[in-house]
């Protein structure tokens, strides 16, 4: 799948630039050279001048296919190096590229060194090269004992800092306590970099026990309760707001939210200026903790799925912009760790692997809700574009942008089978579901990277590149 002509001209009849824009027929030339989009028309017939035809690699679109900017997952692990059984560079950016996804942001864990200083970085960099189908931009990580090290990876270029408040089930990745928050806001304050929280603490008289059947699903729910998520959420809108009022800017962000009960206080948070952006998961918007069966560990996550009054909620609230953007929160592990021959959820692993379905997931529950392709567009592409600095390069289709883009028919209905599945390991609650939304086509930099009628399906020239942003 490898081409050799330089220029690529995109024909649509369908195709949406931006949220900004409406659906209409669409011309997209692209320098290969460059990776750019270097010229585009607003209807499907053009004439490109003195280039000759030979030159140019024509992709003309179905009259059911659309073509809009390649997807932005902010929130994917990765792995490498050091759990590569659970997954890697290869076969988690494979899997990205054949849902639409032409970046993603890896998160510090869960490989072994973490994320946290400028030596891991680089491990992770190396184990990175030549392997990637799409880009990799990165998040830091900060631990209790790594202050120091913020601001030297600050200045390597990942785009910010990931913490926990509670223990991350990983023992190379502790959590940070409110004084070593703090810390380490001063050090981000003023800068361009956000500070992500998995934002659960624990709390007095949270005591799971009394529920035995560890292969039912509700005690392994009640055993993180909303108040895990409120309280978290509540130190850090103070945190943020006391900063703030100093004058020391610190962007905080909110990863993975599932408790409804927080909506309130970010609402109240944001209409204060407080800086807060917030994301929530594909799984909180499609599952709900009534229809997972006992034993079903490939539902579990943290925080959980919880119920469909608090998922319509969410759905509420991602609608009215209260939550900014949706990520996967790919996070796969081994079939052994997830107790499949226990179906127990207290020991299971918590993590679900999707990286490579977000879309027609959001897409399928979406349009029962009335919403617009802008919207996908905004919530898939803009908003994480913006909130990761990678907005001078991604997230659109503009002149002058990388050339990422993905090619789909929203009206395709498709059912997920494992064969279909190219994360490693192919343990995910999606598959027998059906969707609409086929990705057919997805573009890294104009390079074809996943073409869905190939047999090869991706280039077996890995395309992408590890993403540094030091502005």
């Amino acid at each position: 799948m490898t081409f050799s002509k330089r220029y690529v001209l995109i024909k649509a009849h369908r195709g949406i630039l931006s949220p900004f824009h409406e659906i209409s027929p669409v011309s997209i030339f692209i320098d290969r050279s460059t990776g750019k989009i270097v010229n585009m028309l607003d209807k499907v017939e053009c004439n490109m001048g003195m280039i000759s035809s030979d030159e140019i690699e024509i992709i003309q679109l179905e009259e059911d296919q659309l073509v809009m900017p390649g997807l932005i997952d902010a929130h994917v692990h990765l792995n490498e190096p050091g759990r590569t059984e659970w997954e890697g560079f290869e076969t988690g950016t494979k899997a990205a590229a054949a849902g639409g996804v032409t970046t993603v942001i890896d998160m510090p864990l869960n490989a072994i060194p973490p994320t946290t200083t400028v030596n891991n970085l680089k491990l992770k960099l190396a184990a990175a090269k030549d392997q990637c189908h799409v880009d990799v931009a990165y998040w830091g990580g900060i631990i209790p004992d790594n202050l120091e090290d913020i601001p030297l990876l600050m200045k390597e270029g990942v785009c910010g800092f990931k913490c926990f408040l509670i223990e991350s089930g990983v023992d190379e990745f502790p959590c940070v306590n409110e004084l070593e928050v703090r810390a380490a806001m001063e050090k981000i304050a003023n800068s361009n970099k956000v500070l992500l929280f998995h934002a659960e603490m624990e709390v007095e008289n949270n005591t799971p026990q009394k529920y035995t059947d560890s292969r039912s699903y509700s005690t392994f729910l009640h055993s993180r309760p909303q108040a895990l998520e409120t309280k978290a959420i509540d130190m850090i809108i103070r945190l943020a707001n006391e900063f703030h009022t100093q004058g020391k800017h610190v962007r905080t962000h909110i990863v993975h939210l599932s408790a409804a009960s927080a909506l309130p206080a970010i609402r109240e948070a944001k209409s204060r200026g407080i800086p807060l952006t917030v994301e929530t998961c594909f799984h909180y918007l499609q599952f709900n903790s009534e229809d997972i069966e006992d034993g079903a560990t490939h539902y579990k996550c943290c925080p959980p799925i919880r119920e469909s009054s608090n998922r319509e909620l969410l759905w509420d609230a991602l609608l009215d912009g209260t939550i900014d953007y949706v990520v996967s929160d790919h996070s796969p592990c081994t079939a052994q760790l997830k107790k499949q021959e226990t179906g127990d959820f207290l020991q299971a692993w918590g993590g679900i692997a999707s990286v490579q379905f977000g879309l027609p997931v959001l897409w399928t529950e979406g349009r029962k809700r009335g919403i617009s392709i802008q919207q996908l567009v905004h919530w898939l592409s803009y908003s994480p574009a913006k909130n990761t600095k990678l907005d001078n390069r991604k997230g659109e289709i503009k002149v002058g942008h990388d050339a990422d883009i993905v090619i789909w028919s929203p009206d395709t209905p498709f059912t997920v089978n494992e064969s279909d599945i190219h994360f490693k390991n192919k343990l995910s609650p999606y598959i027998g579901h059906t969707f609409y939304g086929r990705v057919d086509h997805t573009l890294l930099r104009g390079h074809t990277v996943y073409e869905r009628k190939q047999p090869a399906l991706f280039d077996s020239s890995p395309k992408g590149c590890s993403l540094m942003n030091d502005s």
